[in-house]
């Protein structure tokens, strides 16, 4: 699509948005005596009572964790039977559609108008000597199910398996492999087993594979990379292209995707979580959110301080606004050498229930982007989940960013990183529908 067909296609996605917001606030005044109010302040109350509810179900045990569970079902099955018993079902739902469709509209509006700025990839050279390091467990054995090892042996790499039984330094294999002559490194295993290697790669200013072999494949999908089938990563090595991304480094250990502290960092450090995450995870809440055995975290964000933090995550670029729950898990891109900071402090049902009305507009969360994050307790050491491994490090922990460090070989043809939504701005999107582009243009320029 040329961009003045773009432009027209957002222009017109974008007067939609606004007809279907206006037709929200008609409905709303045409049904003002026939319960228009009642079905937007009984959706708000149900979702209020929804959130205390989890906020009780997480954080106590025993009786009042039942209650919570209790109200948290029963406030949106309330809301649908008053609106069936009142007749106001027609009424909500002649609502829901029209939000939804301004939604829609004004997401779809945003993406086409935003500029998108290409990830520059630069054809690579075939490797002669490649050296892969592969985890047979990870991603539930899809190192064997795909014949991994096989296939990648036929196209000239060599490649070491690891033994389950005898866990292995991978930094020190891949050294190794650099001091005997390896001209690219690579890895089919989880997140965590990525960073260390790319941290060589890095290091030796050498190409580094991704192969998305792992449980999730975070980093492989937000290089655009196919995370069904992993062996079409492989064809990096005959038909690829070079791109230069970003490393985090949490007190000199190189990270590729997150950095958690707090809550989340405290339950993986336990010997059960493996076993059972969701048990584990829901023993440990009421501790954690409100009792003595949550310790509290403050930061530094560049200069900016965040006090008494329950959870903090940072990560190696921003990911999508939490309040875009379709593209929250995704980062656009992994080359704008800033980290992302999400910080959330919730310490009754009245602040849960303002974070789920609020969203990232809430006190309770912190949503920034930075250059250095420093994180201090009153502990000398305390826990933290390093993509997903849990590990304890002395305070202060100091998290940075290495904008470009990283040369990662990539197949020529792959999926790619579907385009996330934007966050809704109505301001943009009516001077985008009135054809105001250039303040349209001027914002965007600024975000």
């Amino acid at each position: 699509m040329t961009g003045s067909a773009g432009g027209a296609a957002a222009r017109l996605l974008a007067r939609l948005a606004v007809l279907a917001a206006i037709g929200c606030v008609v409905v709303l005044a045409l049904t003002v005596g026939e319960g228009g109010l009642t079905v937007i302040a009984a959706g708000l109350l149900g979702l209020v009572a929804c959130a205390a509810g989890l906020w009780w179900f997480l954080a106590h045990r025993g009786l009042v964790r039942l209650i919570g569970a209790c109200v948290a079902v029963a406030a949106p099955v309330a809301v649908l039977v008053l609106y069936a018993f009142d007749g106001l079902w027609l009424t909500a739902l002649v609502l829901i559609l029209c939000w939804g469709a301004a939604l829609a509209c004004a997401r779809a509006a945003l993406r086409k108008a935003r500029p998108e700025r290409s990830r520059r990839a630069v054809a690579a050279s075939r490797p002669r000597r490649p050296f892969l390091i592969m985890n047979p467990k990870s991603g539930g054995g899809k190192v064997g199910r795909f014949g991994l090892v096989d296939r990648a042996e036929a196209l000239g790499a060599r490649v070491v398996l690891l033994d389950p039984s005898a866990p292995a330094d991978v930094a020190a294999l891949a050294r190794e492999a650099v001091a005997e002559g390896a001209d690219l490194l690579g890895v089919a295993g989880g997140d965590g087993t990525q960073a260390l290697v790319a941290a060589v790669a890095a290091e030796h200013d050498l190409p580094f594979l991704v192969i998305s072999a792992g449980t999730r494949n975070h980093f492989a999908m937000d290089l655009g990379l196919d995370r069904a089938d992993p062996t079409r990563c492989l064809d990096a090595l005959t038909d690829g292209e070079e791109l230069r991304i970003d490393l985090g480094d949490v007190a000199g250990r190189a990270f590729v995707n997150t950095v958690s502290f707090g809550v989340y960092a405290d339950v993986v450090q336990r010997p059960e979580y493996r076993d059972d995450k969701a048990g584990t995870a829901l023993a440990l809440m009421p501790d954690l959110l409100v009792g003595e055995g949550g310790r509290r975290l403050d930061a530094s964000i560049d200069g900016t301080a965040l006090s008494s933090q329950q959870a903090l995550l940072v990560s190696n670029n921003a990911y999508v606004s939490p309040d875009e729950l379709g593209g929250g898990g995704r980062r656009p891109r992994l080359d704008d050498g800033e980290l992302g900071v999400l910080a959330i402090r919730v310490e009754s049902a009245a602040e849960a229930a303002q974070l789920a009305v609020r969203g990232s507009q809430s006190a309770a969360l912190t949503v920034m982007t930075a250059l250095r994050v420093e994180v201090t307790s009153d502990a000398d050491e305390i826990p933290v989940a390093v993509d997903g491994e849990a590990l304890r490090m002395a305070t202060p922990v100091v998290c940075t960013v290495r904008p470009g460090v990283l040369r990662v070989q990539v197949p020529r043809h792959r999926p790619g990183v579907p385009v996330p939504a934007p966050s809704v701005d109505w301001r943009r999107l009516v001077d985008l529908a009135l054809g105001r582009t250039g303040r349209t243009s001027e914002r965007q320029a600024g975000a």
